[in-house]
């Protein structure tokens, strides 16, 4: 369970709700429904979340006996969040590596999130299908099926579906952040 998992980090790092609450800008009612079950946060509290427990947000969902370097297509950990129209599926085993691959898709008109966002390291993305428009820092990209981009994701960044059709894209990152 996805508030569980939330409740062990805190507790593992010694955190009582309201220092959680301080270090996400949420409040301390929010996240004690979150950690009972009662609601599900959304991305950007999940971001936030993991931000300060300092785990990337597919920790939460993770299944932590999985060992198998294969990953299979119907066992692959997602992360769906209804009110962003965004799906994540995890492509790499586990987050104890160093590089972390995932596939996206985002519905045509939505964003990846709200602010843009940053993390440690580097990403690369490919799109495999429709057309994406993302912001690093200052300067804006069009990339459509086939296009790559690589950047360090330290710099500010957010990515749009532009397209008529979902935007599906594979991403490397390291070291692993979502």
């Amino acid at each position: 369970m996805l508030g569980e998992r939330i409740r062990n980090k805190r507790m593992e790092k010694k955190l009582t709700l309201k220092e959680l609450a301080d270090r996400t800008e949420l409040t301390q009612g929010f996240l004690s429904q979150v950690e009972r079950g009662l609601t599900d946060p959304s991305i950007t509290s999940l971001r936030r979340l993991a931000h300060a427990l300092d785990v990337p947000i597919f920790y939460f969902l993770m299944d932590e006996a999985k060992t198998n370097p294969v990953v299979r297509k119907h066992e692959r950990q997602s992360l769906k969040f209804p009110e962003s129209h965004l799906t994540f599926e995890l492509l790499s085993p586990d987050l104890n590596r160093s590089l972390e691959m995932m596939m996206a898709r985002l519905e045509p008109g939505a964003v990846t999130c709200e602010d843009l966002l940053t993390h440690p390291g580097e990403e690369n993305i490919l799109v495999l299908q429709g057309k994406m428009k993302i912001q690093i820092g200052e300067d804006i990209y069009l990339l459509e099926e086939g296009d790559s981009i690589y950047y360090f994701s330290s710099i500010p960044h957010k990515i749009w579906s532009t397209g008529e059709e979902d935007l599906v894209f594979i991403s490397a990152i390291t070291p692993p952040a979502f």
